[in-house]
This record gives C-alpha cells, sequence and structure tokens, in this order.
C-alpha cells in the first residue's frame, strides 16, 4: 500500500481515524495502519512497508484506555519485538493486570500474523493533588522566530537535498508540524551535538479538553526522530544513509494535561551510545513552560555492512 500527497490537515486526520480501533470482542482490538510512500520516494532506500512505532504506541495506548473509566494514563513501558508491515492489520490484545482504588495497570500485545511485534504495560491514576515541581523549560527560539521543517528541507538547494544527513522523513508529510530549533540544513545542525528541541503541533483541531486522544496523540509524537538523536555526536563521521535504526524499547511519564492542540517543545537529547544501542531522553514542555511529559528510549544504531 502506497500514498498519494495529503494536505497536512488530512495527515492529521487520518491519524485520528487510525485512533478508532475496531472493537473485536472484549479485551481485543484491530488497528489499521498509515500507508507508506513507495521505495522510489524515499531517498537511499528505506524501509516503505514498515510500521512506525509511533503509530503503534498510540494504538496501544488507544486500546488500554477503551478499558478504563475516569482514569488518565500516567505512564507506559514497551518494547518494539518485531518489525511490523503495514500491509495487515494490528490486533491488539489486552490483559487487565489490576483495578486498583488508585491505580489501574494493563498489558498490551500488538500481534501480525499471528505473532506479537509489541508489548506495553500501561499505568493508569485517579486524578488527585500531590506536591508540584518541575525543571524549567529551556531558553531556545518560540515557534513562531523558525520556520516549518517541511518547508525548510524543500527550500534546500538540489545539492543539499541528498545531505548525507538529511533523513528522508524530513522530506515527508507528518501529522504534526515540525520546527527544529537548529534550522535544516543550518552549520549549527550539521555540527556534532547531544541535543535536538522540536516545536511540534498537531495538525488538525481536536477538542482540547479529551486528554484521552491528546494522550495518544502524544505517545505517537514521543517516537518520532527519537533513535537518530544518538547519532548526532557522529554526524561528522558517516552519513545517515549508512545507518540502520529501530526503536527497541520506550517509556512514556504524563505529567501534567497536554495541550495537543497547541505548540510543543520536544527537547531530546541522547547520553550514551555503545553495542549497537543508543539512549534517548526528552521532555514535552508547554509553550508557557510547563513540563508536560517526560520520555526515555533505547534504539538499535549500527552501521550496515
Amino acid at each position: 500500500m502506497t500514498e498519494s500527497p495529503q494536505t497536512p490537515e488530512q495527515r492529521a486526520q487520518q491519524l485520528l481515524t487510525l485512533l478508532d480501533l475496531q472493537r473485536i470482542e472484549q479485551n481485543l482490538y484491530l488497528g489499521r495502519n498509515e500507508l507508506k510512500a513507495p521505495a522510489d520516494q524515499i531517498p537511499g532506500g528505506g524501509m516503505p512497508g514498515r510500521l512506525f512505532g509511533g503509530q503503534v504506541l498510540a494504538q496501544a495506548a488507544m486500546a488500554a484506555y477503551l478499558t478504563v473509566e475516569d482514569l488518565r494514563l500516567h505512564s507506559l513501558h514497551a518494547y518494539f519485538i518485531r518489525a511490523g508491515s503495514v500491509e495487515r492489520p494490528v490486533l491488539y490484545e489486552i490483559e487487565r493486570i489490576r483495578d486498583g482504588r488508585s491505580f489501574t495497570t494493563r498489558r498490551v500485545v500488538a500481534v501480525q500474523g499471528g505473532e506479537a511485534i509489541f508489548n506495553m504495560d500501561v499505568s493508569f491514576q485517579i486524578v488527585e493533588p500531590g506536591f508540584d515541581h518541575a525543571h524549567p523549560m529551556p531558553n531556545v527560539p518560540l515557534p513562531e522566530e523558525l520556520q516549518d521543517d517541511l518547508a525548510t528541507a524543500g527550500a534546500l538547494p538540489e545539492d543539499k537535498r541528498n545531505d548525507h544527513l538529511l533523513s528522508h522523513m524530513a522530506k515527508l508529510e507528518r501529522p504534526f508540524e515540525l520546527r527544529s530549533v537548529f534550522p535544516i540544513g543550518s552549520d549549527a545542525w550539521a555540527a556534532d551535538r547531544y541535543w535536538s528541541p522540536t516545536w511540534i503541533r498537531f495538525k488538525a483541531a481536536v477538542d482540547a479538553a479529551d486528554q484521552r486522544l491528546a494522550h495518544c496523540l502524544l505517545a505517537y509524537a514521543s517516537d518520532m526522530s527519537v533513535v537518530s538523536t544518538a547519532s548526532l555526536p557522529h554526524q561528522g563521521d558517516i552519513s545517515r544513509h549508512q545507518l540502520q535504526m529501530a526503536s527497541l524499547d520506550h517509556a512514556l511519564w504524563i505529567h501534567r494535561p497536554v495541550p495537543i492542540d497547541e505548540w510543543l517543545l520536544f527537547h531530546k537529547r541522547t547520553s550514551t551510545s555503545q553495542r549497537a544501542r543508543g539512549l534517548v531522553h526528552a521532555d514535552f514542555f508547554s509553550r508557557d513552560g510547563a513540563l508536560v511529559a517526560s520520555m526515555t528510549q533505547e534504539g538499535l544504531i549500527r552501521v550496515r555492512g
């Protein structure tokens, strides 16, 4: 399956449609997939038929949400076991581990072709008061001071469009608008570094009060360009197109209400890479500086043989 060109709003609406899971029976839901660009549109090759991990995270979170009432997801911990395919739907099996007075736990297994491709533990909590503190947001330019990443990548001179550091994803439409603090193609963007702050905003209108949907959309966004962040300290050493990268495990904590219909700063940074694995941490801040969520992911990152 391949996709025809879509407007930004259509791309976001497609994701909303994919989060409307089909109920097969109790604790069993079916999810459809995003369509991918054909291989000849992906510079340097790529895997056009491979499922995006963020889609599976978002659908698994929604499947878990469909088994609880009046609770908020506060954390999820997931493992990507096998590469999924866009060619067949994903079956989500829910195990109701515990229903407590304050916390409720669910386990989700995503299945394709009779094999588990992903599993995730999800914890929900009642809304209750408590201590409140957080690290401040880093001092970066506001989104209005930056350019859209897709437009910036498309405006690069011909000799820069196939830059060895430029991911094919930078040239494809996404459900979120991205504005990088280090503009694509700039000297700062090309330099070896450990962090990658980017403003993101969902491209379709949503009900800001629907935190269930906001959490699932945030789970999707939390897997965008994460593994590649672990390659940033080595940009002067090797081409992006020579790297094999994949998400291995993923954790997300939601601290405060998620204003998914507004700009969020997705502040990614890598702490270590070794033995073909890279570790990346990130925080999500609202534009008024509130720490909304945090994530950590370890990914496979190796030079192709």
